[in-house]
This record gives structure tokens, sequence and C-alpha cells, in this order.
């Protein structure tokens, strides 16, 4: 039972709220009432979450020896030694060739778009990470792979406009990521610092991305600002636009645009304030007012376009 708990907490079931992306496409093409849509929807979020977990554990796998001298990620199964790395290794293959076959067999243009998920996360897990910039961008595409895998799926038509917020969005969230990973090994190697622990250096002690070397506090601020203009100025374009219009019969999408703009100025306070945004999913899931806000923005989405 313990090796079973140990499998699930490396798959980080926890993260598998970033596959929600694959939904947008089922609610935004009007298909939501329909069960074979909806069922192949939620067949496509399945197997996202079962590739997606095959890509934590290889990523494990990589960051091995980082992960041991991390002052939580060592307490991670294949760290803490509790998963051999044979067994993991036996996993990944195992989980990603059974989730890319059925991807396949359930939409090839969604198995195409699979693998190529899968591809660029095994690049990205080997050595793409520690690019700065570069590392944000392959997190972020990878959103708008799992929206655009959402409208493949249905074989319906994916707007480009779905795309430009997607990755806007996530833009938005991986930043602030970023920006809570430096602010925490800023107060650490302090710490490190003023306890003596580091004696020879404060990055032999605790090792953390490498990328982050090359991010400073003010210019994630100033990446972080500009995605946040971008995503609401990108949402409220599209609500306005001829797409939309065309699509809906009107504005009406308009009316959700506050819902979007305070999600995001919560997330910001949440950042700032609160020193939250290390883990996007679990800061969402746990907020409250930001979650309340989601449901809110949901459901006033679905109502305008399948009600009005």
């Amino acid at each position: 039972m313990r090796i079973l708990k140990d499998i699930l907490r490396m798959m980080r079931p926890h993260q598998w709220v970033k596959n929600l992306f694959i939904f947008p496409a089922l609610i935004f093409s009007r298909h939501l009432m329909q069960p074979e849509y909806v069922l192949k929807s939620f067949a496509a979020f399945g197997l996202f979450c079962l590739i997606s977990g095959a890509i934590y554990i290889f990523n494990d796998l990589m960051d091995y020896d980082e992960d041991r001298h991390h002052p939580t990620k060592r307490l991670r199964p294949i760290a803490a030694g509790r998963i051999s790395k044979w067994l993991a290794w036996a996993l990944f293959a195992s989980f990603s060739i059974f989730g890319l076959v059925m991807s396949y067999f359930l939409n090839l243009g969604f198995g195409l778009i699979a693998t190529f998920y899968f591809i660029i996360n095994v690049l990205y897990s080997s050595y793409l990470k520690r690019i700065a910039i570069i590392d944000v961008l392959i997190v972020s595409i990878g959103f708008v792979i799992r929206a655009a895998a959402g409208g493949l799926v249905l074989s319906v038509e994916i707007s480009p406009w779905l795309l430009v917020c997607t990755i806007l969005l996530a833009l938005f969230l991986v930043l602030a990521k970023r920006r809570h990973e430096l602010t925490v090994l800023d107060e650490r190697t302090r710490m490190l610092i003023e306890l003596s622990l580091a004696v020879e250096s404060p990055g032999k002690a605790f090792k953390y991305r490498r990328s982050l070397d090359d991010y400073s506090t003010y210019f994630l601020d100033q990446m972080i600002a500009v995605s946040t203009a971008s995503t609401l100025m990108a949402y409220i374009l599209y609500t306005l636009s001829d797409d939309a219009i065309h699509k809906f019969g009107g504005t009406k999408l308009v009316y959700t645009v506050p819902f979007v703009i305070y999600g995001i100025f919560r997330y910001l306070y949440l950042i700032h304030l609160k020193k939250e945004g290390g883990n996007p999913s679990r800061t969402m899931m746990n907020d409250i007012p930001l979650l309340a806000n989601i449901v809110l923005w949901g459901i006033s989405t679905v109502i305008i376009l399948y009600v009005f």
C-alpha cells in the first residue's frame, strides 16, 4: 500500500489541475450538453494526466542528485530512496507508452499533439529548464498544447483567441511561480549565512533551478506586469471580437470580464502580499475567494453561451 501511495505521489496528482485546460474547447464549442463530446474530453483529460504523470517521474529521475540536497524535494519517493531508480524507469516507460498509444486510438490529431507534448517535456526536464526565459516559455506552451488537444480530440475548430489567452495566462502563472522560487531562495540563503550553515558556499547547501541565477525579482516583476496587461487585453478583445459575436450571437461574453480582472488581481495580491504562488494549482484550490471567482466565471460563461 505504501509503494502505491509513493507511485501516485511521484505522478503529482495535485498538478493534474493544469489538464483542465483541455475543457475550454468543449465549453466554447458549445458541445457541453452532448455526452459523446463530454466523454471524449474526459478521456483526453485522463490520458494527459497519465502522460504528465510519467513526465513528472522522468523529471524526478533527472533531478535525483539535486533533489537529495533540497530542503523539501529530498522527501520525494525517488530522492528519499523509497522508490528505486529501475522501478521508476519502468513506470515511466509503461505509463508513457500506454498513454501515447491510447491517445492515437482516441484520435489521430490528439495522438500527434500528445506526442509533441511528451517530447518537449522530456527535452524540458533534460536540459531546457536550465535556460532562462526558454524555461517559462516551454511550460506556457504546455498549456497551449492542452487547450489545442481539447479541440483536436473533438475535431472542432480551435479559436486563435483561445490559444493566445491561454499562453498569456500561463506565462503569468509561470512567471509568478519563478518569482516565488527566487524569493524563497534569497530568504533561505540569508538564513544560511546568518546561521553559518553554509560554510563553503550557500549553493552547496541548497540546490535550486540553475536558470534562477539569470533572474531577479525586478526582472520577473516587469515580465509579470507585461503578461498581466496582455492577458486582460486579449480576453477583453476576444469577448468583443467578430469571432465571438459570430459564434455566440453578441457581445454578452464581455460580462465575464470582471471575474477575469478580479482573478488576476487576487493572484497578484497572493504572490506579493501573502508570499504564495510557488504552486499555482494549490494556490488556486486553497484560496477560497480565488476558487469561488473561478467557479462563478465558469457558471456565468456557461449561462451566457448556452442559455442566452
